[in-house]
């Protein structure tokens, strides 16, 4: 008997081959992780903080004094060291910044109660009671041992006084300074990591040129000397956006000898929404217009990265020289009622998609890019860290950093992504997925995927050397675009346990729209 199928088993069959259809197009998106390719060392200072003198970044943010009814540890907020603490903070830049070009470093040691009060003309036109100077600065480091990145005064400051910094923080024997560190409370002297010899000497750090500036690094840093044992990384200030001439001119002015070092090159790069300077962007309810433009530009961090990379290897081919991304992040209009010189901003999981977009970037050039520093740590542009006096929240971008934290000092491996379509707004597309993989310090290996788009999930089959059972680890995401933590809601973002299974011999992660996960794969 010949049986025709009715409409409705028609229909399902239609349905089920369009859904089966689906399913396979979620699939086609593949990330291989060539764990049989290991690459660079992804130094663990690429997670490097960044505090300065700016706004609440450090009052109030950090240091509260010990009087302060706000609980604290010698004058440090006990919850703010707490979180930086379980964000296994490697390395701190201080004093700035714009501001180290106007910071001198007698107006911050001694007792707290006889340092003269400064006017912040750079942040604000704020008063500093300098409260929080060097050994401040140094105890903090220590409560997270960290590394530190001082920078140095070139825009106000003279060789003679940047010397006489670096000898009161690191002198061993019987001089002046040594003793005045050890009369104001420190007989051992300190370990100073990096030194920096100023800060944006293309703008507020003096608005020089890349020539003028190169003789005056080789001015200063012939006197910046320390002791044999106790010398410093030593950077020059660099470039920003797209320039290039700057590490080019370095390159080919000053010498890298014994008595003359320039170990690293700085520069800058910070994620305007729309580009434009005058009009920045919003923190907060945004549309998806402006979802796309932040994401779009903060990936041209990766042609200035290569541009100048390319003059290195031309210029520097035994890799002396590192190239530190030492201030980036994303930088917002000012919300109405804010004080425009505080430069505090809201932190939504748009900053933790982008905060693993570049994450993802730094690891790719881990062999040059050794440091990087978000701007800013606390209470700063996007911060790790917001407080409203004793209140005090976790961003997302936070959660982020510490997801991330099997990559410090990981061996990297190349990830090649296939069948990834991208996401398209209007006639612009990005990339869909970002991914980087590696292998941690304990052997074991990680990967770290973004889905870019802000309303589609991803599904992605992952392949490497062996077979792959399981992946584990957190995954971030949110509803809304603008989803945020409040001090009322402070955990309205946070990460959740991922796990996913191998099934018929693949491995296949799902992925949420605008989400960050990083797994181990076992």
């Amino acid at each position: 008997m010949n049986v025709r199928p009715s409409l409705f088993s028609l229909l399902v069959y239609v349905g089920f081959v369009l859904f089966t259809s689906a399913a396979i197009a979620e699939t086609t998106i593949t990330v291989e992780v060539h764990s049989d390719q290991p690459g660079a060392t992804i130094h663990r200072n690429i997670y490097g903080q960044f505090m300065e003198h700016l706004g609440r970044g450090i009052y109030e943010g950090v240091w509260v004094g010990e009087d302060s009814k706000i609980p604290n540890k010698n004058g440090y907020r006990k919850d703010v060291v707490k979180a930086l603490k379980a964000l296994e903070v490697p390395l701190l830049r201080w004093p700035g910044g714009c501001f180290a070009d106007e910071y001198h470093w007698r107006d911050g040691v001694g007792p707290r109660d006889q340092r003269p009060v400064t006017i912040n003309t750079t942040w604000g036109g704020v008063s500093d009671d300098n409260a929080f100077g060097t050994h401040e600065f140094f105890e903090l480091a220590e409560m997270l041992d960290a590394e530190v990145y001082i920078n140095g005064n070139l825009g106000t400051g003279t060789p003679r006084e940047m010397a006489a910094w670096l000898e009161y923080m690191t002198a061993e024997g019987e001089s002046t300074l040594a003793n005045l560190r050890r009369a104001n409370g420190r007989d051992k002297p300190w370990k100073v990591d990096y030194f920096a010899i100023g800060n944006e000497a293309w703008g507020c750090g003096g608005t020089m040129t890349p020539d003028y500036y190169a003789n005056l690094y080789k001015h200063y840093a012939t006197f910046a000397k320390t002791p044999e044992n106790n010398r410093p990384i030593m950077i020059a200030s660099g470039g920003h956006t797209e320039q290039t001439e700057w590490t080019q001119t370095l390159l080919e002015q000053v010498p890298n000898t014994w008595s003359l070092r320039m170990n690293a090159i700085s520069h800058h790069y910070y994620t305007l929404p729309t580009g434009d300077w005058d009009k920045h962007g919003r923190a907060l309810a945004f549309g998806e217009n402006e979802w796309f433009s932040t994401l779009k530009n903060t990936l041209r961090i990766e042609e200035f990265i290569k541009a100048n990379i390319a003059i290195m290897d031309k210029l520097d081919p035994e890799k002396k020289v590192g190239f530190y991304v030492d201030e980036w992040g994303t930088w917002y209009d000012v919300e109405p009622g804010d004080n425009p010189g505080f430069l505090y901003q809201q932190n939504t999981i748009r900053d933790a998609v982008l905060t693993g977009m570049n994450l993802n970037i730094f690891h790719q050039y881990a062999e040059r890019v050794q440091m990087t520093n978000i701007a800013q740590m606390v209470n700063v542009l996007q911060a790790m860290i917001l407080t409203d006096k004793e209140k005090m929240l976790l961003t997302p971008t936070y959660h982020v950093f510490k997801m991330y934290i099997p990559f410090q000092d990981a061996t990297a491996y190349p990830v090649s992504i296939s069948g990834d379509k991208g996401y398209r707004f209007g006639e612009e597309s990005i990339p869909g997925i970002s991914a980087s993989a590696a292998k941690s310090k304990d052997g074991k290996l990680w990967l770290a995927l973004v889905n870019t788009h802000p309303s589609e999930a991803k599904s992605v089959s992952i392949a490497t050397a062996g077979k792959l059972r399981t992946a584990k680890g957190q995954l971030l995401t949110s509803a809304a675009m603008d989803a945020h933590n409040t001090f009322d809601s402070p955990e309205s973002v946070q990460p959740k346990e991922y796990k996913a299974k191998a099934k018929d011999g693949s491995l296949i992660l799902d992925l949420p729209a605008k989400s960050v996960v990083v797994v181990e794969l076992k």
